[in-house]
């Protein structure tokens, strides 16, 4: 009896063997063109309806046959839920099959990663939609973004999909650009603080989180989309690029460039970028995506290729490892190119091996794979909604109050504004509803909504009245919202932004401004309800700051939500009724009467300028404000040694009391002033916050831990090295002013790059 010896395992399907063995001998069996498949996104349903990214439609190919596609692979597979509505259970089984009729017909069986956007929460029909990073940004609260990102992830998980294009990591530097939403605020220190729990989370639930945009986006001229950028190495080592540092040390496994260009060199191009610095420097060893169409705009925007296969060698060299979200360059364009000795081999395989050892790592090559789809799908329960409401709570800033607020019980409310009774009103641009579903208008949103109107009617006697919308609008409608205060005690004006994208809104991508008053005839309605003598609470409903200090000695309280996602009514209309005491904190600056962007020193004689904000040092709000019903008393504090060694750690001690009959937040800012390089940087940078609640009576100590590391990065600048000094360290809160100001010497030369590197890990411990 003779037996038939057992075939030996495939070697990259040994899950306990080496990823790069195992990667290596998948790759020596790849023909070219089943490499480059592994290189590009595919997207199935790219016209199906409206732009949700610059330029889609004209990269619209009729001629893809996915089913040729799938023999020699695919890497990736671009949004299958967020491209149009689909039952979650429906389109979990859908991308199932896919999944298995890709497996089956290339030779290796290999998979795609799934990749959704999730800055909301997963866009995706159903599933729960969370404060915009702006509202992140505001909580101050690490811990609380992380617990959302995990959450996300799961959901994510749940569904098939691996990846997930956030968090953004550019820091606002002019307001008037249109995806300021997107951003987590205009402090380096706390965009990537708040940036880096959202990769932990993310990544804790087994996704990948893509950092974006590497790197430069949001500092363009005039805050224009895909502008040109003229920051120069100070600026893009000490305020751009310190985020994606930090989330990179927190496990981020992706990395997205940027679409712009930084002294003419495009991002998508730039190998000082998105090799010399991202993996030389950084040590970075994950993937970096494209951008959507960023290879293509090489050649059709920036004009720096000469074709399509040019541009693909370009972003290839410069260390873009996959393109998405279709194969416009890194398909047959750039096979010619290899064929024809224009790019190297070698650069395909590089890329290559980095992603297979992705896929490595997510189990994708491992023998026995096969997709999971579970036999029920609920997207937005109510752990989420729970977890939403709580971001949202903490995310709502109170910028001025004369007593109004909270509101006494009893009151009769004339509600009214373009944001007052519309669900669209809390959502962001990369919300579902607003980046998918408003080109699906005969389909719902799939969550509830609650407004402001419907969320103080449970409380209040509520008269509505529209006023006017965002934009346009007419004397009728303004007469109307005048006419619905009369009887009332008190008007709630709800304004602010509506979100879209490419122009379909007052906020979103490719939504800039030219200025920053309030859309439309906005303000002219906030005139005519201050003239009725009514006392006027603002609610601001917006992706960005706007200008209202015209207005605001004659407002009676001014209260800010930036995009609060589905839960976000219920949480104003509990700050508004005392429910629940503010406590969010602003993640950017709001401008005085007749700014158009962020100030700099030269508005102010030197020597001379306020010490209010980290961008605009003549702001109206500043950076860190945000007012309490109940605000903690500052009992003391003290610093541990007047030395600050560069290798060591210099301890800040703040003592809190509450003195009140309910339970109060604080949040404990401290800031960095060096004199020495005051006129080339701001006067304050935040490097520590710690948000602390406290029980009625409580007295809570603080020993908050700052680690100076000045001396071993130099970035892409160098810096300069200056002799030590004393340094300031101002600590408090932004509500009306520092609290004290403690002085610490360094020791040790310094570079004035770096020195803003002051890292404060114990930040939201």
């Amino acid at each position: 009896m003779t037996t038939q010896p057992t075939a030996a395992p495939e070697p990259w399907r040994d899950a306990a063997a080496d990823p790069a063995d195992r990667v290596r001998a998948l790759m020596d069996r790849m023909s070219l063109r089943e490499k480059l498949a592994q290189l590009y996104g595919v997207w199935v349903g790219i016209d199906s309806g409206g732009e949700m990214a610059p330029h889609q439609h004209d990269f619209v190919d009729a001629d893809v046959d996915l089913d040729d596609l799938v023999r020699h692979g695919i890497g990736q597979l671009t949004r299958v839920f967020g491209t149009r509505p689909v039952d979650p259970l429906v389109g979990a089984h859908s991308l199932a099959r896919r999944q298995r009729q890709i497996v089956s017909s290339n030779r290796f069986g290999i998979p795609a990663v799934v990749h959704e956007e999730c800055l909301t929460g997963l866009a995706a029909w159903q599933a729960t939609i969370y404060p915009a990073p702006l509202s992140w940004g505001a909580t101050f609260d690490p811990d609380l973004v992380r617990r959302m990102a995990a959450r996300i992830g799961r959901t994510m998980h749940t569904l098939g999909v691996h990846q997930g294009l956030a968090p953004v990591l550019d820091v606002a530097r002019d307001l008037r650009w249109g995806r300021v939403e997107e951003t987590i605020g205009e402090d380096p220190y706390l965009v990537g603080t708040i940036g880096s729990a959202y990769v932990a989370g993310l990544e804790s639930a087994g996704v990948i989180a893509t950092l974006k945009h590497f790197v430069g986006y949001s500092a363009s001229r005039a805050g224009r989309n895909l502008a040109p950028v003229s920051a120069g190495p100070r600026e893009i080592a000490d305020v751009l690029l310190p985020p994606f540092e930090l989330a990179l040390r927190a496990g981020a496994r992706s990395v997205m460039n940027t679409y712009t260009d930084i002294d003419g060199v495009p991002g998508a191009a730039d190998p000082a970028l998105l090799t010399e610095l991202l993996r030389d420097t950084y040590g970075f060893t994950g993937t970096v995506v494209s951008d959507y169409f960023s290879v293509a705009f090489l050649h059709r925007l920036h004009g720096v290729a000469a074709g399509r296969g040019d541009a693909a060698g370009q972003a290839l060299t410069a260390g873009i490892d996959v393109e998405l979200p279709t194969m416009d360059c890194y398909g047959e364009p750039l096979l010619a190119a290899v064929e024809g000795g224009a790019v190297d081999a070698a650069a395909v395989d590089r890329a290559l091996e980095r992603v297979l050892r992705q896929k490595c790592e997510l189990g994708l090559l491992d023998a026995g794979w096969a997709p999971e789809v579970p036999e029920a799908i609920d997207l937005d329960d109510a752990e989420s909604r729970a977890l939403a409401r709580e971001v949202a709570e903490k995310s709502v800033v109170l910028l001025h109050n004369d007593g109004t607020l909270p509101l006494s019980p009893g009151a009769s409310i004339a509600v009214v504004g373009p944001r007052a009774d519309t669900p669209g009103a809390m959502l962001g641009c990369y919300s579902f509803p607003l980046h998918v579903g408003v080109h699906h208008p005969d389909v719902p949103f799939g969550v509830s909504v609650p407004t402001v109107a419907e969320a103080l009617r449970s409380t209040f006697e509520v008269t509505y009245a529209l006023g006017c919308p965002v934009t346009g609008g007419d004397d009728a409608g303004i007469a109307e919202a005048v006419a619905a205060c009369e009887d009332a005690s008190v008007c709630v004006a709800v304004l602010g932004d509506r979100a879209g994208l490419f122009g379909g809104g007052t906020s979103g991508e490719g939504c800039d401004t030219s200025d920053l008053r309030l859309p439309g005839r906005q303000e002219e309605l906030l005139e005519a309800l201050l003239a009725t003598g009514k006392p006027v609470v603002v609610i601001l409903l917006s992706g960005r700051p706007y200008e209202l200090s015209r207005q605001l000695p004659r407002l009676a309280a001014v209260v800010c939500g930036f995009y609060p996602g589905e839960e976000g009514a219920g949480a104003l209309a509990d700050v508004l009724t005392g429910r629940v005491d503010p406590s969010g904190r602003l993640p950017v600056s709001f401008p005085r009467a007749g700014a158009s962007q962020p100030s700099t020193y030269l508005s102010a004689p030197l020597g001379r300028r306020s010490e209010v904000s980290t961008v605009d040092p003549t702001a109206l709000f500043p950076f860190g404000h945000g007012l309490s019903y109940r605000p903690a008393t500052w009992v003391d504090v003290s610093a541990t040694g007047s030395l600050w060694p560069t290798d060591g750690v210099c301890r800040v001690r703040v003592t809190l009391r509450n003195d009140h009959d309910r339970a109060t937040t604080e949040v404990v800012q401290v800031y960095l002033h060096d004199p020495v390089a005051e006129v080339a940087r701001p006067e304050r940078q935040l490097i520590a916050a710690r948000r602390v609640v406290l029980a009625p009576g409580e007295t809570s100590v603080l020993d908050i831990g700052l680690h100076a590391d000045l001396t071993s990065y130099t970035g892409r600048a160098g810096g300069r090295v200056v002799d030590p000094g004393d340094v300031e360290l101002r600590v408090g809160t932004s509500s009306e002013a520092i609290v004290t100001t403690l002085h610490c010497t360094l020791t040790g030369p310094r570079r004035s790059v770096g020195f803003d590197r002051v890292l404060a890990p114990e930040f939201g411990a």
